[in-house]
């Protein structure tokens, strides 16, 4: 995998509307699901490719420090080199101070040969550190939305449960109220009240019957006092 096919993924993934994708989806959960399995495979797979990314720019960092190191001791070298060919220059040994000369020449040789591939090598160890911290901080943004896509599928399976236990519990009252054991007691209540006023008129209708009669044994009662009156009025 090419490090900017890598670098691509990493942005189109960590730069995803989750709130956008949630609303064309005719299922937000499956939706949920299903992005966040694609989500972690594609972190593992750019975890991966990071990690040979890294691997290689460490290879380089390598190589470029043996290089350096080597420029060091190649000098190292030829100064050894040229100090004992003027050492024995100094004795009148012309012919070995000439060969100690040549052996600080190659080393310089040797040494600016390690120090161009030094320097090479800094461009692209440069480039390749600043493409390894792209790839880092698009990782930490990958796993920041796989955080993200978490949260909101467990938020949204929460929200779905409630919904369901509230319409539930809709139903139950729904229920409750058709079959409403209330209206059954006043249907009951109103029969007692037609028994009770059928009662009460009964007793009225009752009263009324005694009264009558209580008034027609008065009307006997007067009649007697009058007749008795009238005896005595005509005995007198």
């Amino acid at each position: 995998m090419s490090k900017q096919t890598i670098l691509g993924r990493v942005a189109q993934l960590a730069k995803a509307n989750i709130n956008a994708l949630l609303d064309q989806a005719e299922d937000p959960q499956k939706m949920l699901d299903q992005l966040i399995r694609d989500y972690a495979s594609n972190i593992s797979e750019a975890e991966e490719a990071v990690a040979a990314t890294i691997g290689n720019l460490r290879l380089m960092e390598q190589d470029h420090q043996e290089d350096v190191a080597a420029a060091r001791e190649w000098g190292e070298k030829a100064l050894a080199a040229s100090r004992k060919a003027d050492g024995l220059r100094a004795e009148g040994r012309a012919e070995e101070a000439d060969r100690f000369d040549h052996l600080a020449k190659i080393a310089l040789g040797r040494q600016l040969q390690s120090e161009k591939e030094a320097r090479t090598a800094e461009p692209a160890i440069a480039a390749q550190t600043e493409v390894v911290d792209k790839l880092k901080s698009g990782l930490e943004q990958m796993k920041g939305k796989l955080g993200e896509l978490q949260a909101k599928r467990d938020e949204l399976v929460a929200r779905a449960k409630s919904a369901q236990a509230r319409n539930t519990m809709m139903d139950a009252v729904k229920s409750v109220d058709v079959l409403d054991p209330t209206s059954e007691l006043s249907r009951f209540e109103d029969k007692v009240r037609r028994e009770e006023a059928r009662a009460m008129g009964k007793q009225e209708l009752a009263a009324s019957s005694l009264d009558a009669q209580f008034e027609q044994l008065d009307a006997l009662g007067d009649e007697a006092e009058i007749a008795a009156r009238l005896a005595a009025l005509k005995a007198a």
